[in-house]
C-alpha cells in the first residue's frame, strides 16, 4: 500500500507509472507493486461513484444499457467515464464511434477517448492492433489489463465511472471488484422472459456474495411500438425483469423497449439518447439515471452521516 513506500527514495511519484520512471531497474518487485496499488488508490480517489453493469448472460443489450446510460449521466452534466471490460469482445468502441481513434500516453499514463462533453471511454478494442484478432487470456493476464484500466488510465475527476462488464460471474467482476474495493453499485441488464429470474438471481447472489450493493435489475427490450399502427407488441413478454426483482428483493429500475432506431444508432457510432428527439427509450434511460443518481447520491449522504 501507500505507507508501504519508501518515499526517501524520491522516484515514487504517484502521477508516473514505473515504466515511465528512470530508476525503475532500481527498484524491488515488492516496491514495483506497493508504487501500482498506491497508484491505483490514488486514481480511483478521484472517481466518486463507480458502477458495474453486469447480467446474468449474454445477449440482453448489455452494452447497449451502459453506454446510453452513460451518456445519459453526460447529458445530465456529470462527468462520466465508460470502461469497457469486456476483454474478449469489446464494444464500446464502436458504439461511442471512437474505434479508430489513436491513444495517447505519457508519463502519467494512458488517456481515455472523449467521446463527447462530459463523456470518455477506455476499451481494449482501443489498445487492439487488429480488431479481427482473437484476445486468448487467462484470469491473470485479464486482471493485469482490467488493474491497467484502472491505475494507468488519466480519468480525472469523475462524477461516475460505468464499468460495462461481460456476462456472467467470472474473472472480470471478480477482479473489477478486488482491484476497486468499494464499488458503489451494480445494476442487472435483464430481458422480460420469465427464465430472466434464472439469470438474474446468479448476478444478485453474485453481488451480494462479494458485498456490491446491487441497485437493481433493468428490464431491456421491454415490448415495442409498432411504427405504422403505434400499437405495443410484447416480442418477449413483459415482466420477466419486474418479477425478478420483486422475488430477489432489490429495486426496480425500470423498462427500456426495444426501438429499431437504436440498432441503427449503435453501428453509427452515437449513443442513442443523444438524439433530440423525444422517444420513450430516451425517456427511460433518463428516468433510469436519475434514479440511480438518486440511489448514489443518497448512498453518499448516509457515509457522510456516519463518519460525522
Amino acid at each position: 500500500m501507500a505507507k508501504d513506500i519508501d518515499m526517501e527514495k524520491e522516484k515514487c511519484d504517484l502521477t508516473e507509472s514505473c515504466s515511465g520512471c528512470e530508476e525503475e531497474t532500481t527498484c524491488s518487485s515488492k516496491e514495483k507493486e506497493d508504487h501500482e496499488e498506491a497508484r491505483l488508490a490514488q486514481k480511483l480517489s478521484h472517481i466518486r461513484n463507480k458502477i458495474m453493469v453486469m447480467s446474468g448472460k449474454g445477449g440482453v443489450g448489455k452494452s447497449t444499457v451502459s453506454v446510453n446510460f452513460a451518456a445519459s449521466l453526460a447529458l445530465q452534466g456529470y462527468e462520466v467515464g465508460v470502461l469497457d471490460a469486456d476483454i474478449h469482445g469489446p464494444d464500446i468502441p464502436r458504439m461511442c464511434g471512437v474505434e479508430n481513434r489513436p491513444l495517447v500516453s505519457h508519463g502519467e499514463g494512458l488517456e481515455p477517448i472523449k467521446v463527447f462533453k462530459g463523456l470518455r471511454a477506455m476499451s481494449m478494442g482501443l489498445l487492439s492492433q487488429d480488431p479481427d484478432k482473437a484476445i486468448v487470456w487467462r484470469g491473470p493476464l485479464k486482471h493485469r489489463a482490467i488493474k491497467q484500466f484502472l491505475g494507468d488510465v488519466n480519468w480525472g475527476d469523475l462524477d461516475y465511472l460505468v464499468i460495462d462488464l461481460p456476462p456472467g460471474t467470472g474473472d472480470e467482476p471478480l477482479s473489477v471488484a478486488h482491484l476497486i474495493k468499494n464499488v458503489d453499485g451494480a445494476i442487472i441488464v435483464t430481458t422480460p422472459q420469465d427464465v430472466a429470474l434464472l439469470d438474474s438471481r446468479k448476478a444478485v447472489n453474485f453481488s451480494r456474495l462479494i458485498n456490491i450493493p446491487v441497485l437493481g435489475i433493468v428490464e431491456n427490450m421491454s415490448g415495442m411500438v409498432c411504427p405504422h399502427c403505434g400499437e405495443k407488441i410484447d416480442l418477449f413478454k413483459v415482466g420477466g425483469g419486474e418479477r425478478a426483482a420483486r422475488e430477489l428483493g432489490v429495486p426496480f429500475l425500470g423498462r427500456i423497449p426495444i426501438d429499431p432506431r437504436i440498432v441503427i444508432s449503435c453501428d453509427a457510432g452515437t449513443p442513442f439518447v443523444v438524439d433530440p428527439e423525444p422517444s420513450e427509450v430516451g425517456k427511460a434511460f433518463e428516468n433510469l439515471t436519475q434514479v440511480v443518481v438518486r440511489a448514489t447520491e443518497k448512498a453518499e449522504d448516509k457515509i457522510t452521516s456516519a463518519t460525522h
